[in-house]
């Protein structure tokens, strides 16, 4: 048997992404075994999946016999764990320490990429989590009906910039910009939250940029855009939303767009700069 023959399996934190996986990889004639995160997943994953476990954030042991007892030598990452149960809830089993006791740095990505270390070790590669999902990543250039004026894709220009600077050390994806300005910058509450912050401090007319890490690890943390964001858009009169192209997931694509359209928001994928 390879390993592609064998059931997939799904690491699942909040959101609509576990089910856009799920779904995909059912389409292409895999079964999919989820560990859905106790404190995150929705319960209604367990409709989507041919088996599910629940596991408390911390116990990595159990997710790894899960997955192990079902035969799965191929697991997908996917949904978003609050950077805040991170760091503030976990209660880590034997296995999580014992990851914990090889990282040299004690962030996020360090964390998560000590995760999939430990599943290797264990037989199972972490797959990319937008591999099965190219039909909902950003495409190059406008994604919506209207494209972004002269002096909001100068916005979009500067945007690039500062995102640059802030993904380079690691500390957010979210750029909010009014007139080659910075108003807001993302840290540990979210994109969304960074949005409602800037339209607080700046008022309508705000452009936000989003780009990745200038070395993201696909397999994990994807930049991601969906309904919720657009929402947060339309409360603070932000106008266009600026994502890195082919490597943002927009979360339900059509019905993403058809959204933004609606507000009159425009969605544009940029093309990142890479030394």
């Amino acid at each position: 048997m390879t390993a592609g023959d064998s059931p997939l399996g799904l690491i699942a934190g909040n959101g609509r992404f576990p089910f856009l996986v799920a779904a995909a990889a059912r389409r292409a004639g895999r079964s999919v075994v989820a560990v859905a995160i106790k404190e995150e997943a929705s319960p209604d994953l367990a409709g989507a999946v041919d088996a599910i476990h629940w596991v408390g954030l911390g116990q990595l042991g159990r997710c790894i016999e899960a997955l192990r007892a079902a035969g799965v030598r191929e697991a997908v990452m996917a949904g978003q764990v609050k950077h805040r149960q991170i760091f503030s809830d976990i209660v880590p089993d034997l296995k999580l320490m014992a990851v914990l006791a090889r990282l040299a740095v004690k962030n996020t990505d360090s964390l998560i990429g000590g995760v999939a270390d430990a599943l290797g070790r264990e037989g199972i590669t972490l797959l990319p989590s937008t591999g099965l999902l190219a039909d909902q990543m950003a495409q190059p250039g406008a994604n919506t009906r209207r494209r972004p004026s002269r002096d909001e894709a100068r916005d979009v220009e500067y945007g690039q910039e500062v995102a640059r600077a802030l993904t380079a050390l690691d500390l957010g994806q979210t750029v909010v910009v009014k007139d080659r300005a910075a108003v807001a910058l993302e840290a540990m509450e979210g994109t969304d939250e960074t949005i409602r912050r800037a339209g607080r401090i700046a008022g309508a007319g705000c452009t936000v940029v989003k780009l990745g890490k200038p070395k993201q690890d696909m397999r994990f943390d994807v930049p991601v855009a969906g309904a919720g964001t657009l929402e947060a858009m339309r409360e603070a009169g932000a106008r266009v939303l600026a994502v890195e192209a082919m490597r943002t997931l927009l979360i339900d694509r059509p019905a993403f767009l058809a959204q933004a359209d609606a507000a009159g928001i425009a969605v544009v994928g940029v093309e990142r700069e890479r030394a």
